[in-house]
């Protein structure tokens, strides 16, 4: 069982929280930010309270203090020896969503995406749909241009907010970043490190709907949602599925300690229960090797990876 979780009083805060109005978490175990529910502790979490407060706290931080940013931690394995740092996980402080007056959707980068599908279908918004098959929140979908079911995050988005490492507030256009898939990349690469806060959706007008229950029962049907994972492992490669090779491979089923290539998709890894993240990062090695022994396609993983193994 974890230990409860202890806001600090604010004079044992570090200097660079001074004034930070959001909570700041020392130790926190990262297995409660991760879908997968494994990996060890951040030096620090930080929920910021409102986007001020975030913008604050990052203008104050040192710039040799690592950061880390984690939305529904869906695409995240943290190794079992934790992240150094700060960790930001800005979920509930980003999750506005307001309608323009132009048509387009601001959306907080905290929002999730089955949100974002929701409002597809009340507003019949065909090209929307697929955002409920993306199961984290429309910040990782746009670092990564997150898609499924044939559409893809920055197909819809106009222009994009963003905050840096030192706090400071930008808007961007769309036509600033470099997009391909699941590849998402600034044109300017001297601007330094920047996180989105939100982004300007547009949708084609359409009198066509797509049915999200359908859609959603769909995934219900194919893929092991009832156990943690971190949704696809693998980019699917030019002209194939990365299902298809890892399945092809007999692959499906196998298990290391508790981590297990899912039986119902074997694009999915699980953690049965007992998985460590050293067990996951493992199998997802086991699966790239075998299958570019056996079909020579490497596949590349879409799953981030971070902290430091466990000593």
């Amino acid at each position: 069982m974890m230990a409860p979780r202890s806001t600090p009083p604010a004079e044992s805060l570090p200097a660079w929280a001074k004034g930070i109005r959001g909570e700041l978490l020392p130790h926190e175990p990262m297995a409660r930010h991760t879908s997968w529910r494994v990996g060890g502790p951040a030096d620090w979490l930080f929920q910021p309270r409102d986007l001020p407060d975030l913008a604050a706290l990052l203008g104050q931080l040192p710039s040799t203090l690592p950061v880390t940013w984690v939305g529904f931690g869906s695409n995240l394995l943290v190794r079992d020896g934790g992240v150094r740092g700060v960790v930001i996980s800005p979920r509930p402080a980003l999750t506005t969503f307001e309608e323009q007056t132009d048509g387009s959707l601001r959306v907080g980068a905290g929002i999730a995406c089955s949100r974002i599908a929701r409002h597809a279908a009340r507003a019949r918004l065909a090209p929307a749909a697929f955002f409920a098959g993306i199961p984290g929140t429309l910040g990782g979908a746009l670092a990564m241009n997150a898609g499924a079911w044939g559409g893809e995050t920055w197909e819809v988005v106009t222009a994009v907010e963003t905050v840096d490492r030192q706090g400071v507030l930008r808007r961007r256009a769309a036509s600033e970043y470099e997009i391909a898939y699941r590849h998402v990349t600034l044109h300017a690469h001297d601007m330094g490190l920047e996180w989105f806060t939100a982004a300007h959706l547009t949708f084609p007008d359409t009198s066509e709907s797509e049915d999200i229950r359908s859609l959603l029962a769909r995934r219900k049907e194919t893929q092991p949602l009832g156990q943690p994972s971190c949704g696809s492992v693998f980019r699917n490669p030019p002209e194939d599925h990365a299902a298809r090779l890892i399945e092809a491979c007999d692959l499906k089923g196998r298990r290391l300690g508790g981590a297990e290539v899912s039986t119902k998709h074997a694009n999915f890894i699980v953690n049965t229960g007992d998985a460590l993240a050293a067990d996951i990062e493992a199998l997802i090695e086991e699966v790239r090797r075998t299958v570019a022994e056996r079909t020579g396609v490497s596949l590349i993983a879409e799953v981030r990876i971070v902290g430091e193994a466990a000593a």
